[in-house]
Parts: structure tokens; C-alpha cells; sequence
């Protein structure tokens, strides 16, 4: 982040409208920036600068897994030595089986979960893991889904109601 830009109001309100369900039309970004009062052009600008500064990760759906076919998901955690975290979270990561592959100031230094068709097909991915990465199955911490419960977390940057139009400039 370059640490010089302050997001405007209009930013803050783009912000909170990307938080919404994005509309399933041939244009969402016309879309939403009706739905802010600017244009198409100016949107994109700015999510391209809140991208640049760090503000924005990435735009993403939020997929339910269970109506993929995939039933079975657990959180693992390795203990990882400080030297190879780079290099096997690489290796999690190729994974299409995994999400949510992060780095944690523990004794279990990485975290991620796996999702599959059933236990078996998570077993299967996790050994393949401990084969490929050398990680003993002594350094793993394995926390299966027992109940899953969704939780939406939404951040308001602004009194702008995702509703309400902004009437900003580009």
C-alpha cells in the first residue's frame, strides 16, 4: 500500500456495495455503478487503484461447497520449520482440494482446509501432501467439520446503504 491515498466517499461506498451479492447480468459493473450514480468506466478505475493500493485483495465468489458434491472438509494446521514455509505452502496451494492456506505465528506455523467427496478423498490429499512436502504426520493437526456454520461477515465504510445511491465522481 503506498500509504498516500485516502479512500473518498465514493470509494468507501464501492467498498460496501462490492460486500452485496454481485448481479448475475452481462455487465455487473454497469450494474453497480448505477447503482452508486457513476459511471461504468469511472468503477473500474477506481477498484483498479483500490487494487493497486492494497485496499481491494480480489473479487471472488463465495461457493457452497455442499452443492459441488463435496460432503467432507477439515482444517489442518502443520508445524512447518521456518525455512520451508514458502516452499510447502506452494505445495498446499496446488492443491484444487484446498482454501483458505494461511501462515500463523504458532508451533502449527500453516493452516488450511481441505474440502472432497468424502473422507477418504480428504485422506487422500492430506497423504499426498505429507508425501510430497516430507511434513511426519506427528507434525499435523487435524480438525474435521463437524458442524458447519456460515458466517457473513460484512464491514460498513460507510452510511451509504447498499441501496442507496452515491451520486460520487469518477
Amino acid at each position: 500500500m503506498s500509504g498516500n491515498f485516502i479512500p473518498d466517499q465514493t470509494d468507501l461506498a464501492i467498498l460496501t456495495v462490492l460486500q452485496d451479492d454481485l448481479p448475475l447480468v452481462s455487465r455487473p459493473w454497469k450494474a453497480v455503478a448505477d447503482r452508486l450514480g457513476i459511471t461504468e468506466t469511472g468503477l473500474i478505475d477506481r477498484m483498479k487503484r483500490l487494487e493497486k493500493d492494497g485496499i481491494i485483495r480480489g473479487i471472488s465468489p463465495v461457493l457452497e461447497s455442499h452443492h459441488l458434491g463435496l460432503h467432507a472438509a477439515t482444517l489442518i494446521a502443520l508445524h512447518v520449520p521456518e525455512d520451508r514455509v514458502n516452499e510447502i505452502a506452494s505445495i498446499i496451494s496446488s492443491y484444487p482440494e484446498v482454501s483458505h492456506n494461511f501462515k500463523r505465528d504458532h508451533y502449527y506455523s500453516l493452516w488450511f482446509t481441505i474440502a472432497a467427496q468424502n473422507g477418504n478423498g480428504i485422506q487422500k490429499v492430506l497423504d499426498e501432501i505429507l508425501d510430497r512436502t516430507g511434513i511426519p504426520v506427528s507434525d499435523v493437526l487435524d480438525l474435521p467439520t463437524v458442524k458447519k456454520i456460515k458466517i457473513d461477515v460484512r464491514f460498513s465504510f460507510s452510511p451509504v446503504s447498499s441501496g442507496e445511491v452515491v451520486h460520487g465522481s469518477d
